[in-house]
This record gives structure tokens, C-alpha cells and sequence, in this order.
């Protein structure tokens, strides 16, 4: 697996990845440490299309990432995982809009529970699902950094309607 840090408005993120794809993309939190596998070696440029689509995202002028993606989960994650690639950019949905789109509809908890163990924020942007009612509701990377990827989206939030997937 390679690794590499990147610099971003939101902070350092750890990217990490081999042939399969992108596996992980991580915020620095406080409360939890990057954790570098033993295994693991710098990224050198294998990581250089990440970061490029990153910095153009960051700056404006991408909307959809063309990655090759490979996070690791279960096949219900993966299921969620999937589904939030679906919501558009600048636009929200809810957890049991979610829960719905993956023929799930009781699964409302579990929706949530997966959305926050995403591997790779960001590219696989849960920060897009918010409260039925409009509000923030949690996100590993803390709502601070939410409320940022969804101004810079030019998403709706708060008291505007939400699309339902």
C-alpha cells in the first residue's frame, strides 16, 4: 500500500492506495491518530491524480472525481458507499433517503452507522447527507469541516429542501 500526505483548506488529509485504487482519505482529527501500517510505503507520484483532483475540487473547478476507488467494508458498506457517489454535487440527501435508495428502507441506523465509517471522505462525499429536517448532523471530520465542503459545493443546507434521492 502507498501513503502520502496532502495539504488542503480543510487541513492534511493521509491518502493511501496501491493498484486496485484509492483505499483510504483521512482528515487530521485530534482524537484520532493516523494509524501508517508497517507495510506501507511514500506514495511517490502513485498518489499524484488524487491529489491533482483534490487541489481542482478545492479550487473550484471539479464536481466528479474519475478515481479509481477500492475502499474495504462490508457488502452492506459498500452498498452506501455506492449510493452517496450518486448524490450530486451540491445537493444533500438524508439517511433514510439513503436507506431507501439501497432498497434498505428500515435501515435507517445502519445507513448512518456506514456512511461514518466511509474510508475515503470527501471523494465518497458523505459529508452530502444531512438531517431530514435541514440541519448538520454528524460527520467524522466535524461539522465545522462539513458546513465547508457543502459551502464550497454551494449546497443547499438548513432551512432549504434537500433532495431525496
Amino acid at each position: 500500500m502507498f501513503y502520502r500526505y496532502h495539504d488542503s483548506p480543510i487541513g492534511p488529509l493521509l491518502l493511501a492506495g496501491d493498484e486496485q485504487g484509492l483505499q483510504q482519505l483521512y482528515m487530521e482529527l485530534d482524537s484520532k491518530p493516523w494509524r501508517i501500517g508497517e507495510d506501507w510505503q511514500t506514495g511517490g507520484n502513485h498518489l499524484d491524480a488524487v491529489c491533482r483532483q483534490l487541489d481542482e475540487y478545492f479550487a473550484g473547478r471539479r464536481t466528479r472525481f474519475d478515481l479509481r476507488l477500492a475502499p474495504r467494508g462490508t457488502p452492506f458498506q459498500q452498498a452506501v458507499w455506492r449510493a452517496l457517489q450518486d448524490i450530486p454535487f451540491g445537493q444533500t440527501t438524508w439517511y433514510s433517503a439513503l436507506a431507501e435508495r439501497i432498497e434498505r428502507p428500515k435501515a435507517v441506523r445502519a445507513v448512518g452507522a456506514a456512511n461514518g465509517a466511509n474510508p475515503i471522505s470527501i471523494i465518497i462525499p458523505c459529508h452530502r447527507v444531512i438531517g431530514r429536517d435541514g440541519s448538520l448532523t454528524g460527520y467524522a471530520g466535524g461539522l465545522p469541516r462539513k458546513s465547508l465542503l457543502l459551502k464550497l459545493e454551494g449546497a443547499q443546507q438548513q432551512e432549504q429542501a434537500s433532495l431525496a434521492l
